[in-house]
């Protein structure tokens, strides 16, 4: 069956960096685009940023732009989040989720959703 794991969060202060990742199994990952989401307490879940099945193209959510980048290594079915200057603000649970068609900023439109993984920024 389609496992999406994510990796990478922590607790950091504002500021700081966090690099998470994601690693894909049972989906042919090339095929996919990929998208980052994240839900903090409180709060409807939110998109964060998408990248293509090809990696050409990436949209960020507004809140992220220039601070965060989303990268993909195809040949290790694996997604990234680079989030630098981190806010308070970036507080959530992040997901990882794969949509076979195109990068969305929908989460209804993506097939699969990993577990999620915390990140918390301290100020």
């Amino acid at each position: 069956q389609v496992q999406l794991v994510e990796s990478g969060g922590g607790l950091v202060q504002a500021g700081g960096s966090l690099r998470l990742s994601c690693t894909a199994s049972g989906l042919t990952f090339g095929s996919y685009a990929m998208g980052w989401f994240r839900q903090a307490p409180g709060k409807e879940r939110a998109f964060v940023t998408t990248i293509s099945a090809n990696g050409f193209i990436t949209t960020y959510a507004d809140s992220v732009k220039g601070r965060f980048t989303i990268s993909r290594d195809n040949a290790k079915n694996a997604v990234y989040l680079e989030m630098n200057s981190l806010k308070p603000e970036d507080t959530a649970v992040y997901y990882c989720a794969a949509n076979q068609l195109l990068t969305s900023r929908l989460g209804r439109e993506y097939d699969y959703w990993g577990q999620g993984t915390q990140v918390t920024v301290s100020s």
